[in-house]
């Protein structure tokens, strides 16, 4: 197959379909990252975790204990794939490669959805490993929905998008970025993840209200929240997601809640990794707030 025959359709027609016949993914309840550290005890009990979500490059390789292990957790969770690769927003051309063994990983786990950031994370075929983020341009719009729509049709499956945390903007952006999210998602039939702690951090950074960028997101098109944990510096808030939600993110949890109804929700914890009962405090209490804000029964999709 040449490249050519890859590009997605772009035609008016072909950007109205993608928006409306996807189908919405399922509430799958509250949940946790997926750590090596937690594995013997996942596996020799049954922590009460609704699903986890992996991170996809950490099971693309073929074969090893990694992989056996999460065939064994998928035999009893629902599993998302989470990606930190994919740099949708990039201006280099596709990686393939990386998209067939992302693909090949979602054929064998069988996901309920795949998620990534809004960002481009290297140069030069050099991955940075960091999550950079993009001026909010018009521009920049039609590059990023023309690669989420190659993406998408490669993978045969609408992708989740999530906002990042940020420490610089763009003087020449033209929009917000929750305005640049919502025509990303509405353009490309890309779901949304919305990441309670990233707007948190970025609003604090920037200087804007958290609120704004929640009520800016079209309620529709959020599938999952992150919750998650930063460190503090006084001037400037960094997102190293090794530290318990602070309570100024749970208000925001709550507010979440309150504006998009019942969504997936998961504890993210990247470094200084605790035993998993401490995680699974902060997960009990992720759906006893829930309970008490969209009691069972009265709970919207």
């Amino acid at each position: 197959m040449n490249v050519a025959s890859r590009l997605p359709d772009t035609s008016a027609a072909a950007l109205a379909d993608r928006s409306t016949t996807s189908t919405k993914p399922p509430f799958l309840g509250f949940g946790l990252g997926l750590r090596h550290q937690h594995y013997d005890e996942i596996l020799s009990g049954h922590p009460t975790i609704d699903w986890f979500e992996v991170i996809s490059e950490n099971y693309m390789l073929p074969g090893g204990q990694p992989l056996r292990t999460l065939d064994r957790i998928c035999e009893r969770y629902p599993v998302v794939m989470h990606g930190v690769s994919l740099s949708i927003a990039s201006t280099a051309p596709p990686n393939f490669e990386y998209l067939q063994e992302l693909k090949n990983l979602a054929r064998r786990v069988e996901p309920k959805w795949i998620s990534d950031h809004l960002c481009w994370t290297g140069v030069h075929g050099k991955n940075l490993h960091d999550l950079l983020p993009i001026p909010y341009t018009r521009e920049a719009l039609d590059h990023v929905v023309s690669r989420v729509q190659l993406v998408q049709d490669f993978l045969g499956r609408a992708i989740v998008l999530e906002n990042v945390s940020t420490y610089v903007q763009f003087n020449n952006s033209e929009m917000t970025e929750w305005e640049f999210l919502s025509e990303l998602s509405a353009r490309s039939g890309c779901w949304l993840l919305f990441d309670i702690n990233n707007v948190y951090v970025s609003a604090f950074n920037h200087g804007y209200d958290p609120l704004a960028f929640l009520n800016g997101i079209p309620a529709d098109r959020v599938v999952q929240f992150h919750m998650a944990g930063h460190s503090h510096m006084g001037t400037h808030i960094i997102d190293t997601h090794d530290h318990p939600v602070c309570e100024d993110v749970w208000d925001l949890y709550v507010a979440a809640l309150k504006r998009f109804g019942r969504v997936s929700t998961m504890i993210e914890r990247d470094d200084n990794i605790p035993p998993l009962d401490e995680l699974l405090a902060e997960v009990i209490r992720t759906r006893e707030i829930a309970e008490k804000i969209l009691p069972t029964g009265r709970q919207r999709e």
